[in-house]
């Protein structure tokens, strides 16, 4: 049976983000969200009868998140709950789950929910911020010798680009610059307010070399979730339904530094072939961003350009706010916020119903949507359209 179009996005919920300290921890944000979802789509909580909850960094102590989230709600006779963690990759991968279980008749209505509150209100003793330790994944002799965090595991594999294929800092800094554009145009951005230059760009300190400041994504407290429902369902709803035309994963395995290749070609594999498009369909893309070298191999690993030329790719602003592949439209997780894979699917969701204000593009009925874990080894696709 295929899966193409069964299932739409109903409802999106998305909180103010950033240093936002509305709520005490990342729960709170969770159900704030699930509610404004709910409301987008025209829906209660009664009608909810599956819950996905992908756990951001705070919520490492709770190992039964959808239950608790469950509870927090007030939800009833759910058919569906689990907690998935799949890194950047884990919000496309929720709402696979969730069209896989609507589509055999398991669930009708999933909440996919991400929620997250590493930043602290500032205090006399404190200057406030997020814990980098709880990104340090450091461990063993590689933190002995300096070699701790996902920043400078990136920036190995980075490295390790720019020296066979010659890729720049001024390729990385366009995609910087370019996302800044977006988020100039979107309200709901960190950096709004705040443009950027490739000479702003390269002014940034380093955080790890070759990566500076702005190569790196945000931290931000806040929570995303989106309504999954059958697509005959969705048309009676609120909103314009955005159907899930393909969805695919893929987990290359090995050591990202000898390969530079990401998920994505087995992932694209899968979804694009259960949409019945070809590349050049791809009207704009949301790509998964912890890094802007992240958007540079992503673009690669699709197809977009041949593998070692995502730099000349990107360099002239075809990624850009009048560019011919629009990405991330909204200015990503580098300047728009951090929701983990949320990110990028809420994006998505506004561009395809048409509802992203001065930001919108003029073609916007074929959108994909691209999630990425750990040091580019997991990965998740959606091809998401305003039609069936």
């Amino acid at each position: 049976m295929s899966l193409r179009g069964k299932c739409a996005i109903a409802g999106l919920g998305q909180t103010r983000m950033g240093k936002n300290f509305d709520h005490p921890n990342a729960m709170g944000f969770a159900v704030e969200a699930v509610k404004l979802a709910l409301d987008d789509a025209g829906l209660t909580r009664d009608d909810l009868d599956g819950l996905l909850v992908n756990p951001g960094i705070t919520w490492s102590e709770n190992q039964m998140a959808s239950f608790s989230l469950q509870q927090a709600l007030g939800l009833r006779n759910l058919r569906l709950s689990a907690m998935m963690n799949l890194g950047g990759a884990t919000g496309a991968a929720m709402i696979m789950h969730a069209v896989q279980a609507i589509a055999s008749g398991m669930a009708n209505t999933v909440a996919c929910v991400f929620a997250d509150a590493p930043l602290r209100p500032p205090s006399p003793r404190k200057n406030g911020g997020g814990s980098a330790a709880a990104y340090g994944f450091a461990r063993g002799l590689n933190a002995a010798y300096g070699l701790f965090g996902v920043n400078a595991q990136y920036a190995f594999v980075a490295r390790r680009h720019m020296h066979l294929y010659g890729t720049t800092s001024d390729h990385l800094g366009a995609i910087a610059v370019a996302q800044r554009k977006w988020a100039n145009m979107n309200p709901a951005a960190q950096f709004c307010d705040t443009p950027m230059t490739l000479d702003d760009y390269h002014e940034s300190r380093w955080v790890v070399e070759p990566f500076h400041l702005y190569d790196c994504c945000l931290v931000s407290n806040g929570g995303l979730a989106v309504i999954v429902t059958s697509s005959d369902r969705a048309k009676d709803l609120k909103k314009p339904p955005v159907y899930i035309l393909g969805m695919g994963q893929g987990h290359p395995g090995g050591d990202p530094m000898d390969t530079l290749v990401s998920g994505a070609p087995i992932a694209k594999e899968t979804a694009f072939a259960m949409a019945g498009v070809e590349l050049s369909d791809i009207q704009l893309a949301e790509l998964y961003d912890c890094y802007t070298f992240t958007v540079l191999v992503t673009l690669e690993d699709y197809g977009f350009c041949p593998k070692g030329e995502g730099g000349p790719f990107v360099a002239d602003g075809k990624t850009a706010p009048g560019g011919s592949l629009p990405v991330n439209t909204g200015g990503g997780q580098l300047s728009s916020f951090y929701m983990w894979g949320m990110t990028p699917v809420a994006e998505a969701v506004a561009q395809v119903r048409g509802e992203a204000g001065t930001r919108q593009v003029p073609r916007h009925d074929v959108c994909l949507v691209s999630g990425n874990g750990g040091i580019l080894s997991t990965h998740s696709t959606l091809v998401l359209s305003t039609r069936i």
